[in-house]
């Protein structure tokens, strides 16, 4: 597989987010779901309203979520809905509880665990989407950016414990941890096939880089300094790009972040992905 190519702008600006989506050359068009993380309240880390408000708005785009696994304020549909209006996101753009009124079912084709991946029903309505993805630590899959954002992220309530689960929601806490991050690889896939391919873009904001996701409630502050913004038409290329960038970095707080992704395998996402044929792992680089 070729190298794929990968944007990088250091700095975290509206505008600095507008350009590095303009320099993936591929316009989204039609009705665009945008993929966020609308934070647990209690966090402060998600992506806030005032960065991504003039992407969102010049693309027309939908903010959009599913409800969550565990129990919180976003696991009910109402109480989401209240989460999403304390953080600001109504005031720029129409947002959508993508499983508010249920799931549909997806295949999965070539996968060693799952046959089918459960996503919020409202997906149907949308022609394209933006992951757009806060890049940072996760307790379970070590981090989080593309790859978790379009496969946990875009999957229902019950579709989240199907995955993290193997197959068996029931199991959600308790599944093999490779199994887990192979899975989110099988639902990815599953994700690239409904939506098709040339209708996805990918964005990582790799900015207050907690060792915590933005579901936790009390996320522990960020060890390492922020890293910029990073894009690309292949999500396996930039989930492996902003590990890359965390090695890296030169701030000893780094060690926190790798901790997290080493303890839990981590990059066994990318490369299962990468194993699917949803990318590569192997990219260029390009500063803008």
């Amino acid at each position: 597989m070729e190298k794929a190519t990968v944007f990088f702008t250091p700095e975290i600006t509206p505008e600095s987010l507008l350009q590095i989506y303009h320099a993936l050359q591929r316009p989204l068009t039609g009705k665009v779901a945008i993929k966020i993380s609308t934070g647990e309240p209690g966090g402060h880390n998600f992506l806030q309203p005032q960065l991504i408000g003039a992407l969102v708005q010049e693309l027309h785009g939908t903010i959009v979520e599913c409800n969550t696994a565990y129990e919180g304020r976003r696991s009910t549909t109402e109480a989401h809905w209240k989460a999403i209006a304390e953080h600001g996101f109504p005031d720029i753009a129409p947002c959508d509880i993508m499983d508010a009124d249920g799931e549909i079912s997806i295949p999965v084709t070539a996968g060693r665990h799952l046959t089918e991946n459960f996503v919020g029903a409202h997906l149907q309505h949308y022609h394209c989407m933006l992951l757009l993805s806060h890049f940072k630590g996760h307790a379970m899959g070590g981090f989080g950016g593309a790859l978790k954002n379009m496969s946990i992220g875009v999957a229902s309530a019950h579709g989240k414990a199907h995955i993290h689960g193997v197959g068996v929601p029931e199991n959600l806490w308790t599944a093999d941890h490779d199994a887990f991050l192979e899975c989110m690889a099988e639902a990815d896939k599953a994700v690239m096939d409904y939506m098709g391919r040339k209708n996805l873009l990918y964005i990582n904001v790799a900015n207050r880089l907690s060792v915590d996701c933005d579901c936790d409630s009390h996320p522990q502050e960020p060890e390492m300094a922020d890293l910029g913004i990073f894009a690309s038409t292949d999500p396996v290329a930039l989930d492996q790009a902003c590990v890359d960038a965390v090695y890296r970095s030169p701030d000893p707080g780094k060690a926190a972040l790798i901790e997290r992704i080493e303890s839990r395998n981590g990059i066994h996402t990318v490369a299962a992905a990468e194993a699917l044929g949803l990318g590569s792992r192997s990219y260029a680089l390009v500063a803008i």
